[in-house]
């Protein structure tokens, strides 16, 4: 990152911006673009989604975090919504599975 005046020069996912920072405020904005272009990264290694797409994602995570955290709620990424209701459909799979399997012993 290169601070110019009242800007600095971030990287996000590669790419570069100059955002408009006074110099009080560069740590943590510095914080900040690391903690996006971390979530861009993980997001985009777990959904495979790319651009505006992968940006939307996170903001909508992000804001959903920000808004339980507001609200005194434990931080849950929606991200984590998607592999619970996979889990879920292989328990009930595998628990339709199971009760077939006992029935078909039984006779």
């Amino acid at each position: 990152m290169m601070a110019a005046g009242n800007s600095l020069d971030v990287r996000i996912q590669g790419k570069e911006y100059r955002v408009s920072c006074p110099p009080e405020e560069r740590e943590a904005l510095e914080a900040a673009v690391k903690l996006l272009d971390d979530r861009m990264e993980d997001v985009a290694s777990k959904t495979r989604s790319t651009g505006e797409k992968l940006a939307v994602m996170v903001a909508l995570n992000l804001a959903h975090e920000l808004l339980a955290a507001q609200q005194g709620k434990p931080p849950v990424s929606l991200d984590d919504e998607v592999p619970r209701r996979r889990i879920k459909a292989i328990e009930a799979k595998l628990d339709a599975v199971l009760a077939e399997k006992k029935q078909e012993d039984l006779f």
